[in-house]
């Protein structure tokens, strides 16, 4: 009598069950990867030479949570108030520059307006205080 081959393709609910939850987690990670790294490459561009590299910041599971590029924020320069309201603004485009802007992002903004504003005050000061002898 020749042998029959029988095969049994058992199915481990137990293992099914890790591998749907790994793809979840997969998936999770790669949807929060994108949005998180796609946010912070925007502050990257607009920030330009300002701004560092990008970091993303991951729970104990692997999964991104966050992330951040440092800016670097300008300096009240009161021998040159223009270059300081030209690095504000820069921080500002930098900080708006997410369509979803996180509320660290309008601190960073509201930050860089106040230096702007100092400058520009700085910058106005002698405005209109020079008379003309000449004439």
């Amino acid at each position: 009598m020749a042998g029959i081959n029988f095969f049994y393709n058992f199915s481990n609910p137990i293992e099914k069950q890790k591998e749907q939850q790994k793809a979840r987690k997969d998936a999770l990670i790669k949807k929060n990867y994108d949005e998180i790294y796609a946010h912070e490459l925007a502050h990257k561009s607009a920030g330009g030479s300002m701004a560092g590299s990008i970091v993303i910041e991951k729970n104990a599971d692997g999964i991104p949570v966050g992330g951040y590029v440092n800016i670097k924020m300008p300096s009240l320069d009161t021998d040159n108030p223009q270059k300081t309201i030209n690095d504000a603004d820069t921080v500002i485009r930098s900080a708006m520059a997410p369509v979803d802007p996180s509320a660290q992002d309008f601190r960073v903004k509201a930050q860089a307006e106040n230096i702007k504003m100092k400058a520009q005050a700085i910058k106005n000061k002698g405005v209109g205080q020079k008379l003309d002898y000449s004439v």
